[in-house]
C-alpha cells in the first residue's frame, strides 16, 4: 500500500454523481429532464440558462450526511460554479431497515409494529393506511364502529399538528431561528403527553389497528384535547410575530427552492409542495375516507412553490386540523371501539382470566394470526408530508405475500434537484428543510 493512497473512499455506484466528462448526454437528460417530459434541445438550453461552464470553472461536493441539516442521513451531492448549484444528486440508503421485506414475515395483526415505524413523526398515519387496506382485503371496510372511525380522525389530525409543530421547529433551527426550535418542541410535548395518555407510548404506537383501535379513549380526553386547541392559537400567533412577519426571515425563504406545478405534478410530489405550486389537491376532500366528507375545512394553497409557501402552508394547516378536532368533538359517538368480529378482534383482556376458551382464542390471535382471502389492495390517505399509500398482496394466509410503501418523501425528495437547480448553496438546508422528509420512510 502506497502512503498516498486513500483507504477511506467510498463509491456508491450508479448513484453517484459524475463530472459531465465522463456522462453520456442521454445521462444528463435522464437526470435533468427527461422525468419532465423535456428534449434534448430544452435540456441543454436549461443548462447554458443556468450558468453551465467549462468543468475546470466547476466542483463536485459532498453534503452529509449531516444530522440534522439534511434532516436524516440523506447525502447529496452537488455540482458548483462558485456558490451557484448547477446539479444536485440526493444519494439515500443509508438508514435502510427492510421494513417492506419484514412486513412479510409478520402477520396483520404484528404489522402494525412495522409500518409505525416507518415516519415516526406520523406513525398514527401510518397505522392508518395499514389497517384500511387489511380491512378492505378482509371485506370489513364498512364495518368498523363508529367511534373508531371518529377516533380515529382525531388521532390521525393530533398527529398531523404534531408533525408540523415539529416541521416549525426544525425549519427554524435550520435557519437560524434557534428559540424556534425550543417552542415547537415544547408545543409537540403537549400532544404527545396526550397519545401517551391515550395509547401508552408516545411514538411508535400500534394503536390504530385491522378491525378498530387497541382501546377506548381514557377518562378526561375530552378536557385534554380542549386544553391542546385553546393553547395553539396564542403559541401560533407568536410563530407568526417570530417568524412568518420578519424581513430576515421572507428574505431566506421567498423565492427559494421554486418548483412549478407542472414539475411538481411530473415528479409525483403530493402534499405542501404540491399545494404550494396552486394545486389544491388533498385526499381527505378529493379522495375522502373515514367521515372527512362531513367536515368543514380549506386546502390551503400557495401560489409561487417556493419555501416560504411551504413554510405558511404547514403553519395554517394546524389551524385548519384544530377544526377538525373541534368537530369530531362535538360528533364522538358512543360504542365499541373495535369491530366484535372473532376472526379479526382478540377477546377482552378480562375474559381471558375467566374463560379457556377465550385464552385460546387470544393465543392463536396473537401467534397465528387472521387469514385474509386473496387479493390485492392499494389504499391512500393524506399524511403530514403527502399522499401515504398502502399496496398489499395476499395469497390467503396470515401474513402478506407483498407489502409496498408508497412514502410520500421518498417520492418528495426527488423533488430536490429541481428545488436546487440556479439557486445558492447557502439555500440548500433551506431546501431541504422545506421539502421535511422522514428518512425513515425514504429508506424502508
Amino acid at each position: 500500500m502506497t502512503s498516498g493512497q486513500n483507504i477511506f473512499k467510498t463509491n456508491e455506484g450508479a448513484q453517484e454523481m459524475r463530472a459531465r466528462s465522463e456522462i453520456s448526454a442521454k445521462e444528463i437528460l435522464r437526470e435533468v429532464g427527461s422525468v419532465l417530459r423535456m428534449s434534448e434541445a430544452e435540456v441543454a438550453n436549461l443548462g447554458q440558462s443556468s450558468g453551465d461552464s467549462d468543468e475546470d470553472q466547476t466542483m463536485i461536493i459532498n453534503m452529509g450526511p449531516q444530522h440534522p441539516s439534511t434532516h436524516g442521513v440523506l447525502r447529496l451531492m452537488l455540482e458548483l460554479q462558485g456558490e451557484t448549484v448547477l446539479r444536485c444528486k440526493p444519494i439515500i440508503g443509508y438508514l435502510h431497515t427492510g421494513m417492506e421485506k419484514t412486513g412479510e414475515d409478520l402477520t396483520y395483526m404484528q404489522g402494525g409494529t412495522n409500518v409505525t415505524r416507518m415516519d415516526y413523526l406520523s406513525p398514527l398515519n401510518n397505522e392508518l393506511v395499514f389497517s384500511m387496506a387489511v380491512e378492505k382485503l378482509l371485506g370489513i371496510e364498512n364495518d368498523i364502529p363508529q367511534r373508531a372511525v371518529w377516533m380515529r380522525m382525531l388521532l390521525s389530525e393530533l398527529n398531523r399538528m404534531s408533525s408540523h409543530l415539529l416541521f416549525l421547529a426544525s425549519n427554524g433551527m435550520d435557519l437560524g431561528a434557534v428559540s424556534m426550535m425550543l417552542y415547537g418542541w415544547r408545543e409537540r410535548e403537549e400532544v404527545l403527553r396526550f397519545f401517551q395518555k391515550v395509547t401508552g407510548l408516545r411514538m411508535n404506537h400500534n394503536f390504530i389497528r385491522p378491525g378498530g383501535v387497541a382501546a377506548d379513549l381514557p377518562a378526561g380526553w375530552r378536557s385534554d384535547v380542549l386544553e391542546i386547541l385553546e393553547m395553539l392559537p396564542g403559541r401560533l400567533a407568536e410563530y407568526d410575530i417570530l417568524m412568518t412577519d420578519q424581513p430576515i426571515w421572507r428574505e431566506r425563504l421567498q423565492g427559494v427552492g421554486v418548483i412549478t406545478a407542472d414539475e411538481a405534478l411530473a415528479l409525483g410530489t403530493s402534499g405542501p409542495i404540491l399545494r404550494s405550486t396552486g394545486v389544491a389537491w388533498d385526499l381527505r376532500r378529493d379522495q375522502p375516507y373515514l367521515h372527512y366528507e362531513k367536515m368543514e375545512f380549506d386546502v390551503i394553497v400557495g401560489s409561487y412553490g417556493d419555501a416560504f409557501d411551504r413554510y405558511a402552508i404547514r403553519i395554517n394547516e394546524i389551524r385548519e386540523s384544530m377544526r377538525i378536532v373541534y368537530q369530531v368533538l362535538d360528533n364522538m359517538p358512543k360504542g365499541d371501539y373495535r369491530i366484535q368480529n372473532k376472526k379479526v378482534t382478540p377477546p377482552p383482556r378480562a375474559r381471558i382470566d375467566e374463560s379457556m376458551e377465550a385464552l385460546i382464542h387470544h393465543f392463536k390471535i396473537f401467534t397465528e394470526g387472521f387469514k385474509v382471502p386473496e387479493g390485492e389492495v392499494y389504499v391512500a390517505i393524506e399524511s403530514p408530508r403527502g399522499e401515504i399509500g398502502c399496496y398489499i398482496v395476499s395469497d390467503g394466509g396470515p401474513k402478506p405475500y407483498r407489502i409496498h410503501m408508497r412514502a410520500p418523501s421518498f417520492v418528495n425528495i426527488q423533488a430536490l434537484p429541481h428545488m436546487m437547480r440556479g439557486g445558492l448553496v447557502a439555500d440548500a438546508v433551506a431546501v431541504i428543510s422545506s421539502i421535511d422528509p422522514v428518512l425513515g420512510e425514504v429508506d424502508r
